[in-house]
């Protein structure tokens, strides 16, 4: 039915360009938007507009802000001589989450692939490396993933940081192999933070 319906149709083709969405969750979510009252789809609708003009990158750490600088490097109460370095603002939720971990971050928006196409002047690493030649910093804990994408791009960034005499970490194996660091849950990230080690 829904096929011949093309606002309908279009809207689940939207919802499936969303990371693990089929077509049947598009389309039930297409069916719940048709039955939202016409203020609900108007919210809905500004509430995506505000997302893409509203949002902007941190000028220090490349994290998701409405601001120019984030809440977390803005904040007086974080440690500024250990950066935490993450794949995507998501892990950097994550890590928040836990309470565990009091300094600040680094977002490289993806992982070095040449499978994909990402190589490493794609990725975020120009700023980290300004961020640190002030010689405050005195860690740089490697978060990414542990995939081989994750892997790759930890021992590239270790070969950069490390003639800097910035030691380098990165998470323990708390996280599964294969998982994404936005999945797990707290405790597993918590002991991944905390039993971080040197490369």
């Amino acid at each position: 039915m829904a096929d011949h319906i093309e606002p309908l149709e279009r809207l689940a083709d939207m919802f499936r360009r969303l990371d693990g969405v089929g077509k049947k969750t598009a389309l039930r979510y297409a069916f719940n938007v048709l039955n939202f009252s016409e203020s609900e789809a108007n919210e809905f609708a500004r509430a995506i507009e505000s997302v893409k003009k509203d949002i902007k990158l941190c000028s220090v750490c490349q994290n998701i802000s409405t601001t120019d600088v984030c809440p977390v490097c803005s904040s007086v109460k974080r440690d500024r001589s250990v950066i935490c370095v993450v794949e995507d603002p998501r892990a950097v939720v994550a890590i928040e989450n836990t309470g565990h971990y009091s300094g600040v971050y680094h977002v490289l928006h993806g992982a070095i692939s040449p499978m994909k196409g990402v190589s490493p002047d794609k990725l975020k690493i120009k700023e980290l490396l300004s961020r640190l030649k002030d010689g405050e910093v005195s860690e740089v804990i490697i978060a990414t993933n542990p995939t081989v994408e994750g892997e790759a791009t930890a021992m590239y960034l270790y070969k950069l940081i490390s003639p800097l005499e910035i030691n380098v970490t990165r998470i323990a194996n708390g996280v599964p192999i294969g998982g994404d660091l936005e999945y797990a849950d707290e405790v597993t990230l918590r002991r991944a933070i905390e039993g971080r080690y040197s490369l």
